[in-house]
């Protein structure tokens, strides 16, 4: 009769269970859960609790909750009360940039140096009074973490050096951003986030669903050398969202992706696939799009590609040899052939010995969305020249990036407005790029002639 007349109370249950069960709570409910009643109140206040959110909102260290003499519960109140709204954004992008500083720092530091401090809420607030348009929320959120770079070379976002053509992007800094924001039509409501010196080449930010573009949408832009109208803008598309576009940029820095080469991040990617081995010789290949100078009217689609051959150490020293000749066969996404030989590679003659690695960068252009390129090395033995033999260079892909054509365009053919006519001239078996091809598309011509396939 006793036990039956007992009432069940939180105040009878022993404490762990309870504090089991409210570990499986979000912050929110373990929030909601303090306003029930005394006992849950002070259980909710479980310094461990609030110690998992810190480290999951928050990534927030041992050391730095010493520093701050807090409780994780305080701690979380702390970051709470400044970065709230940015709560599903923070950790996220708070680790990208950890990992990207330290490995940077070990690598090319006064990179680092030229990172800003986090901008204020009410400075990104007035920007976005000035332009009129609102911020993504994950813009916002990594501008208060560091609000850019300092205008320097190189820039963060990633280098690229081809014969006498140059390229290396700063994260701008918001101010600047602001100063740049389009109103034109054809790029209405697009934020600059990039921009490089030598080609004034920028990535941008349509903060805005309009003109065929998607809000948070990442892209250079790339005027339609076709259209009589000046509005008809094509896309390269970098990125969804500038979560997307920053976490996967820093992971292929850190994973090292992206090669870091005289203090610069390289935007080289390399297939791990793309390495083929010859006795004692290998050949890797790394390759890269270069956007500005490519276009989607006229189809013009420009790569370069970065190859090493490698000398193995435990070669002999009579395995020394010397390159020769180049032999490449291109294969285009048509199905398309074209073979190219020549003496040498961007005229060199390299001497490979037991260790010894030679590295070098050329280009290739052409007019489908994809090509793909194997060939081999003629070498001789520098002790016995008559022995003659070849190296194989492994196949491998290029493909143009995911593009969006102009709204303007799509407007036209409905309409029936005719463009220009364009003649491909790709099919051409030429060692080297026409200049003038590069002035037919309204482009600056490098002051010398880009090596084709060698």
């Amino acid at each position: 009769m006793m036990a039956a007349a007992m009432v069940l109370s939180l105040d009878n249950l022993p404490s762990d269970p309870l504090l089991l069960i409210l570990s499986f709570l979000d912050f929110r409910d373990l929030m909601s859960c303090s306003f029930v009643n005394r006992r849950l109140n002070e259980l909710s206040g479980h310094n461990p609790l609030w110690k998992r959110h810190c480290l999951k909102y928050w990534p927030v260290t041992e050391s730095e909750k010493t520093q701050k003499g807090q409780t994780w519960k305080d701690l979380f109140r702390w970051y709470y009360v400044d970065l709230g709204r940015y709560i599903d954004h923070y950790s996220t992008l708070k680790k990208a940039w950890d990992d990207l500083k330290a490995y940077l720092a070990q690598r090319c530091p006064r990179m680092i140096e030229s990172l800003k401090e986090g901008a204020k809420e009410e400075e990104l607030d007035a920007i976005e009074a000035q332009i009129g348009c609102k911020l993504p929320s994950d813009y916002r959120c990594s501008y208060r973490i560091h609000n850019g770079q300092k205008l320097v070379v190189p820039g963060l976002m990633g280098s690229m050096a081809l014969s006498n053509h140059y390229r290396s992007e700063d994260l701008l800094d918001i101010e600047t951003a602001a100063g740049g924001f389009q109103q034109r039509k054809g790029m209405r409501q697009c934020l600059p986030l990039t921009f490089c010196f030598h080609t004034g080449l920028s990535q941008y930010l349509a903060l805005e669903s309009t003109e065929g573009r998607t809000r948070s949408e990442i892209f250079y832009h790339c005027p339609d050398q076709m259209a009589q109208d000046p509005s008809a803008i094509d896309m390269f598309i970098t990125g969804s969202s500038f979560t997307e576009w920053f976490t996967s940029y820093v992971h292929n820095v850190v994973t090292g992706e992206y090669p870091i080469i005289r203090d610069q991040i390289f935007r080289y990617v390399h297939d791990k696939q793309c390495v083929a081995t010859t006795g004692d010789i290998t050949v890797s290949v790394s390759t890269s799009f270069l956007p500005e100078l490519s276009s989607v009217h006229p189809p013009h689609f420009f790569f370069t590609y970065r190859i090493r051959i490698e000398m193995s150490k435990s070669a002999l020293p009579e395995s020394a040899c010397q390159l020769d000749s180049r032999y490449w066969k291109i294969t285009n996404a048509n199905g398309n052939v074209e073979e190219v030989r020549g003496p040498g590679v961007v005229g060199e003659f390299p001497v490979m010995t037991p260790g010894k690695v030679h590295e070098y960068a050329s280009c290739t252009t052409f007019s489908t969305t994809s090509e793909y390129m194997e060939g081999h090395y003629t070498f001789h033995r520098l002790s016995k020249k008559e022995e003659v033999f070849d190296v194989r260079i492994p196949r491998f892909h290029m493909v143009c990036p995911t593009f969006r054509e102009s709204v303007v365009r799509s407007q036209n053919a409905v309409n029936n407005v005719s463009v220009a006519p364009f003649h491909d001239d790709n099919s051409s078996d030429t060692d080297e790029y026409d200049e003038g091809e590069l002035r037919g598309m309204n482009m600056a011509a490098p002051a010398g002639r880009c090596p084709r396939h060698i």
